[in-house]
């Protein structure tokens, strides 16, 4: 899943806000680096970042949606508002990607009636405040009883099983220790049968391990993939598609081999 990010304040530094032409040019970028699909967002979920109002979500989100019409790719888009997955839906998304596992009113009613995929998150807390002092008692266990809810939510909506996808969440509302927790026993935070995303590219888990700043976390991103991968995920939602994509192939021929 190749990232197109859509907003002002990006914590990696790669927002198109406002830029629908370079937007545009970056997910055909991504395309031709061997994404499988794209994931569009534009409103920033990173630790602190305050709410976009709905009409700038949509400004930002709907030129760069339209474009990539025909693109011959799924569309993902990150969001937590009804009504603006109802017209990513319009517009020809895929698959709508909610950190607030569509705990929203309305939320689940306007997918529901859809095919659409659907990715629920776990989060801790909200954005703004998500960082300050998350604690669990049983970090594995509150993740995947969130998230066992939020399945038996969105089937009671008329959403089917196979629609769904999970995410443990990482970052959000988690501290470093959490977060390698998470990493470690990744099937033991999610569900059985359904398929998982991990969302770990350059994010400050991998500044914490390794002292980077947010531009030089390639080499970590590429090995959390890899720790992902190899704990169940089956979508990765990365920046470096190229980069990903070479390391996954060594590991498949490695894994995998004939």
């Amino acid at each position: 899943m190749g990232i197109v990010n859509l907003t002002p304040d990006s914590f990696s530094g790669d927002g198109l806000a406002d830029n629908t032409a370079r937007a545009v040019a970056h997910a055909r970028a991504q395309i031709d680096a061997g994404a499988d699909l794209l994931d569009l967002g534009a409103e920033s979920s990173r630790p602190g970042a305050i709410p976009a109002s709905l009409d700038d979500e949509l400004r930002r989100l709907l030129p760069v949606l339209e474009a990539l019409a025909g693109c011959g790719v799924p569309i993902s888009v990150d969001t937590y508002k009804p009504e603006v997955m109802r017209a990513a839906l319009a517009a020809g998304a895929s698959m709508i990607n909610d950190i607030y596992a569509f705990r929203m009113p309305g939320a689940l009613a306007a997918v529901a009636e859809s095919d659409c995929g659907i990715c629920l998150m776990h989060m801790q807390g909200e954005p703004l405040t998500m960082q300050q002092n998350p604690v669990y008692d049983d970090l594995l266990g509150e993740v995947r009883h969130f998230l066992a809810g939020r399945v038996a939510a969105a089937e009671a909506a008329g959403v089917a099983r196979r629609r769904i996808i999970l995410d443990p969440g990482f970052g959000f509302g988690k501290a470093l220790a959490h977060n390698v927790a998470l990493l470690r026993h990744l099937p033991a935070s999610t569900l059985p049968g359904l398929p998982v995303l991990a969302g770990l590219s350059r994010k400050s888990m991998l500044g914490g391990i390794t002292g980077r700043a947010v531009g030089e976390r390639l080499p970590a991103s590429l090995a959390a993939a890899l720790l992902a991968l190899e704990g169940g995920a089956r979508m990765l939602r990365v920046h470096d598609v190229a980069a990903t994509r070479d390391a996954l192939a060594v590991w498949s021929a490695v894994r995998m081999p004939g």
